[in-house]
């Protein structure tokens, strides 16, 4: 008898904070303001995230939201110590039992790269969500609003819970390893060119039809909460008559890593594969990628990545290669696990 009170007890308990959402905000054009409603100037993060939670009818009935503005800056400007901010807010959030899931406010210019890291770095299935807006709340038509609604309802919701770090604008849910923002200005910008959305939402009502199934979160083996500095790692674009010495200059400056944002099949040119080789063999990890924004580059296709100890980034964008190669060095320079890593997330 005991017993079935204190499960009774419990599960009231459980039930009893099943609503509580967290909302860290950070800037970006879902908190721009401009001068015009028709035109495209204006400036970001220029709104606290109490405003625009007021400004918003019924959210505060799809749960009890407490909210917080920890930066309020365009995401251009983020930087390795913001991505551990975050990191670390929302792990202590959702260490509390009280807390159901956390909505993170971003401008969309990075946004994929910080849900991406958080997905590698975020301790808890607990349902965690980025949103911002492709307008500011004084446009004719501003999209944050009911972004921010269905942001709020999909981190409420029991769907999302263990689902990874996830995106939602415009409607649709996307997983965060494979999400990309893909074009400048239109309200559907968001995409994920090789998987497609997971999910969407409609007023609130949260629909999810698809598992990721790459390792996310709290199964992961990275950890950032007692990190100061991540590892310095930078991206070369490939293109015709790419200069070699901008590899040269990376690996004195000290990079730790270099990412390939290569043509076709992570490809660049031949005397930037031989700077890149002599790179290697410094200890700099060198990681092939491709900046045509779908497919996948496979190892020793047109560059024999055994023989010169290069990592071939699947179907990851630079970007995001970049980030689980930041997060591999922190834990080994061992090319035979880093490229297990790339497999397995």
């Amino acid at each position: 008898m005991k017993k079935m009170i204190f499960c009774l007890a419990l599960a009231f308990t459980l039930d009893a904070h099943a609503k509580n959402i967290v909302i860290l905000a950070t800037g970006g054009t879902i908190a721009g303001a401009g001068e015009s409603v028709i035109g495209s100037v204006y400036s970001p993060g220029k709104i606290g995230i109490e405003q625009i939670i007021k400004n918003i009818p019924g959210i505060t009935k799809l749960a009890e939201i407490k909210a917080e503005q920890i930066m309020q800056k365009a995401s251009q400007d983020f930087n390795a110590n913001d991505w551990l901010l975050i990191a670390k807010k929302i792990n202590e959030a959702l260490a509390k039992r009280s807390v159901h899931g956390a909505v993170i406010t971003h401008g969309t210019d990075t946004l994929e790269e910080t849900a991406y890291f958080l997905n590698l770095v975020v301790k808890s299935k607990k349902p965690v969500v980025l949103v911002g807006s492709m307008r500011p709340s004084t446009s004719l038509s501003a999209d944050g609003s009911l972004n921010l609604y269905n942001a709020v309802a999909l981190a409420n919701s029991d769907t999302a819970y263990n689902k990874g770090v996830l995106v939602m604008l415009n409607d649709e849910i996307f997983a965060a390893r494979d999400v990309a923002k893909t074009h400048t200005t239109n309200v559907a910008t968001f995409k994920s060119p090789n998987t497609g959305p997971i999910g969407e939402v409609l007023y609130g009502k949260t629909k999810i039809y698809y598992n990721p199934l790459r390792t996310h979160t709290d199964q992961t083996v990275f950890d950032v909460r007692k990190l100061e500095s991540l590892p310095k790692v930078d991206i070369v674009y490939a293109y015709s008559g790419a200069d070699e010495g901008t590899i040269d200059y990376l690996v004195s400056s000290g990079s730790q890593a270099i990412i390939l944002a290569g043509v076709g099949d992570g490809n660049i040119n031949q005397k930037s594969v031989e700077r890149l080789k002599e790179a290697a063999k410094k200890g700099v990890l060198v990681v092939r990628s491709a900046h045509l924004g779908a497919g996948v580059v496979e190892p020793n296709v047109e560059i024999n990545d055994d023989e010169f100890g290069f990592v071939t980034a699947d179907n990851l964008s630079p970007q995001k290669a970049r980030i689980l190669a930041i997060l591999a060095l922190t834990k080994t320079k061992d090319i035979k696990k880093i490229r297990k890593f790339f497999e397995v997330y």
